[in-house]
């Protein structure tokens, strides 16, 4: 199973040691995101290489294609991609609600056509847990109903007694099942939008469970940021401070910061490989639209105070050329960028935190982000 050690702590943010049967993450972490098994435009080498340490793989997406039959006869995920980290796989609801055609949603689970073949499939906890188990990751999700925000205080209602439900009966089906891995984690997810007190209530239910870990889900769906953060700083402190804490695809580099401070021990977000892929691009200065003509004749590195091998070998004027030829390398470079950018930040937010001096380099860093950032 999984075991968290809390090292440090600056008020409420958190640093914390994880140790798991795949290797040991150092908290606060970021996660890549690597929807079908990859990490878009990098290899697991590369992946390792800048610094990370746990991954997110999409059961929804793997059930789908290849099928999470042929990955576990593939020996599991991690043998699949070559990736011997720790692998978090969430329980493919989101997906469900965001992708596919939605037939019909109740207690049993969910009846949906698949966004690419239109073939009708059907998801609920115990086939969810399956499929993990199949996958072979290293921290299974529960299902979860994710609700598009903002929503009535009766459909949160609903939608919390019915994450309960399916939390149970996730946990039971991940204890009777069988697949690759027989030491995966399990989490349970908070819902409640944003009404704290059905958050509270949320969190409540998942203790009487009992989980591994504890994720936020259900922010990031059409709330604005400051209830975003409002919901963060109220419920992960109630959190169990000896579980790791999970906020759930958030978000940018003003949001992992919001969350650290909140005590967040766990982030992923698709945000820095899909802008690296669309020519957006964070620096310590703000983000760059790398598209611009701007650039066209710009030699400098694309942020002088990086030292990623990006920024260290390449111009802004070579990577807005590749953009504009529509070269895969761009891609490539961009995203190698993005996520060192992205992992280093969490990695000087825990050294500060260890070092007590967590809300004085949050503001630093802001106040040197927030001056320069474009318009795309």
């Amino acid at each position: 199973m999984i075991q968290f050690e809390l090292e440090a702590n600056d008020s409420n943010s958190r640093a914390g040691v994880l140790q798991t049967p795949h290797g040991t993450i150092y908290t606060p972490s970021f996660m890549p995101v690597g929807t079908l098994g990859t990490v878009k435009a990098m290899t697991s080498g590369e992946i390792k290489e800048l610094g990370a340490e746990i991954i997110l793989g999409n059961t929804y997406h793997l059930h789908l294609r290849p099928g999470d039959e042929l990955v576990r006869k593939m020996g599991g995920l991690h043998q699949f991609m070559n990736w011997d980290g720790p692998i978090l796989t969430d329980s493919g609801g989101f997906q469900i609600f965001s992708l596919a055609k939605l037939l019909e949603l109740n207690e049993e689970g969910v009846f949906f056509r698949s966004h690419l073949d239109g073939i009708q499939k059907t998801l609920t906890p115990e086939i969810s847990i399956a499929i993990q188990q199949n996958l072979g990751s290293t921290i299974m999700m529960c299902l979860d109903q994710c609700l598009k925000l903002p929503a009535s205080r009766q459909e949160i209602e609903c939608s919390i007694a019915l994450t309960a439900n399916w939390a149970q009966r996730s946990k039971e089906a991940s204890v009777n099942g069988s697949g690759v891995s027989g030491e995966q984690a399990l989490f349970g997810i908070v819902q409640g939008g944003g009404e704290l007190d059905l958050r509270e209530q949320s969190l409540e239910q998942m203790l009487e469970i009992g989980f591994d870990g504890y994720a936020i889900g259900g922010l990031s769906v059409g709330e604005t940021k400051e209830e975003m953060y409002s919901v963060a700083h109220h419920i992960t402190p109630k959190m169990p401070a000896e579980k790791p804490r999970y906020l759930m695809g958030v978000g940018d580099p003003k949001d992992l910061l919001e969350g650290i401070e909140a005590g967040v021990d766990m982030f992923d977000c698709v945000m820095p490989t899909r802008n690296a892929r669309n020519g957006s691009l964070f620096t310590s200065r703000g983000k760059i639209s790398i598209k611009q003509s701007r650039y066209k004749e710009d030699p400098a590195a694309l942020d002088p105070d990086c030292a990623c091998s990006t920024c260290k070998n390449y111009s802004r004027a070579y990577l807005r050329h590749l953009f504009k030829s529509n070269e895969i390398l761009g891609m490539r470079l961009n995203t190698f960028h993005n996520l060192f950018f992205y992992l280093s930040l969490v990695k000087q937010a825990r050294e500060a935190i260890k070092g007590k001096r967590y809300l004085k380099f949050k503001k630093a860093f802001l106040q040197k982000y927030q001056s320069g950032i474009e318009g795309d």
